[in-house]
């Protein structure tokens, strides 16, 4: 299994909206993929029709309790795509996560017994231990970045904490791309932030751009990934667009699980 690390620690930048959707893509395209909700907000859970109860084992469990990663699996209503949910109680996880053994490898221990061939984390935007447990478990870093004056606005700190978790943690992790969200071509400051993000990030900036898109807003109202919901507007063509030049950025062996 690869694990793919959906991560900025600026908030409203499409994460969780590329992790759904990316997630939602893969699956249709029959690889056996896991969604791994690590977002104390839970947005990524309700945007797949999984309510936020109580009684659900979640990321919190797989995290602090070590519950087997089994016991925290919901189907979703999209098949082959698996989703580990968030609930309240991980409000409370980077607390108590500070006190505990090997703090920042909880999470690659809970997906060491996974069968699935690709997993999505979505991160809170932050890069506090959750994020920190999200980038020592996985193989890649996705980081959606929105087409805005303040997009390269804190990227610095996201690319230093990458290479602090590869001389301290996980030295495999690797930048998969950078995503281009909330495109909106009108606007010529669009423009200029994209053209002087590939300047500054060249080839690691993906081609495929996710533009503004009211069906990709209204979505997760319905408990749907756009892809899903309506699987023809921009946005979901976007997603598919990223999903495919993705798929050519994973090693060759991951790409024949």
């Amino acid at each position: 299994m690869i694990t793919i690390a959906v991560a900025n620690q600026k908030g409203g930048v499409g994460k969780t909206t590329s992790a759904v959707n990316l997630a939602t893509a893969f699956a249709a395209i029959g690889w056996r993929t896991l969604l791994v909700d690590l977002d104390p907000q839970g947005n990524a859970s309700t945007g797949l029709g999984v309510e936020r109860e109580d009684r659900l084992k979640s990321s919190y469990d797989l995290l602090v309790d070590g519950i087997p990663l089994d016991e925290c699996l919901v189907k979703t209503q999209i098949p082959d795509l698996d989703l580990v949910p968030a609930t309240v109680d991980l409000s409370g996880a980077e607390i108590e996560l500070v006190e505990m053994h090997d703090r920042t490898g909880r999470l690659r221990a809970g997906l060491a017994e996974a069968h699935h061939d690709i997993c999505f984390v979505d991160c809170p935007p932050s890069l506090g231990l959750l994020t920190l447990n999200a980038l020592t478990a996985a193989d890649r870093l996705l980081v959606p970045l929105q087409c805005e004056f303040y997009a390269l606005e804190g990227l610095s700190q996201l690319l230093n904490t990458v290479e602090q978790v590869q001389q301290r943690f996980n030295p495999e992790l690797a930048i998969v791309g950078i995503a281009l969200t909330m495109y909106d071509r009108r606007n010529r400051l669009t423009d200029q932030v994209s053209d002087d993000v590939r300047n500054v990030l060249g080839k690691l900036v993906f081609e495929a751009v996710v533009p503004r898109n009211v069906r990709l807003s209204e979505a997760p109202s319905h408990g749907m990934p756009a892809i899903v919901y309506d699987h023809n507007c921009t946005g979901s063509r976007a997603y598919m667009d990223l999903a495919r030049e993705l798929i050519g950025r994973l090693p060759e062996k991951r790409k024949a699980a």
